[in-house]
């Protein structure tokens, strides 16, 4: 086989997960993912990365920066990690990729007594 009827024949793991971030349960658990990499070891670029995917996936970062008010340029930024976003761009960007965050307890309440 040569070079030319391998890539005429395959497809490649970004457009292969663009077309699966499509699907808002498919993105929910890639950036559920990429988030508690983030919580474990404090490294923002995953949750960045799979934030940008998704928008990518979903019209791209213009369209997201038009959603959410916030600069396309900034938002190239953010997604690069020349800047760390502030909770409300977080929020914001999560809110117009079509998420929110939720909070989940970590301790378990110790039981009533009597």
């Amino acid at each position: 086989m040569n070079k030319e009827f391998i890539l005429k024949h395959t497809t490649s793991f970004k457009d292969n997960l663009l077309e699966d971030l499509k699907d808002p349960e498919f993105a929910r658990h890639y950036l559920e993912a990429a988030l508690e990499d983030c919580e474990n070891d404090g490294d923002t670029e995953s949750l960045l990365t799979a934030m940008r995917d998704v928008a990518e996936a979903r019209g791209g970062i213009g369209k997201l920066a038009k959603q959410t008010g916030i600069n396309r340029s900034h938002l190239y930024d953010v997604f690069a990690g020349k800047h760390n976003p502030r909770l409300d761009n977080l929020l914001g960007i999560l809110s117009g990729l079509g998420f929110r965050i939720r909070l989940e307890c970590q301790v378990s309440r110790p039981a009533s007594v009597g």
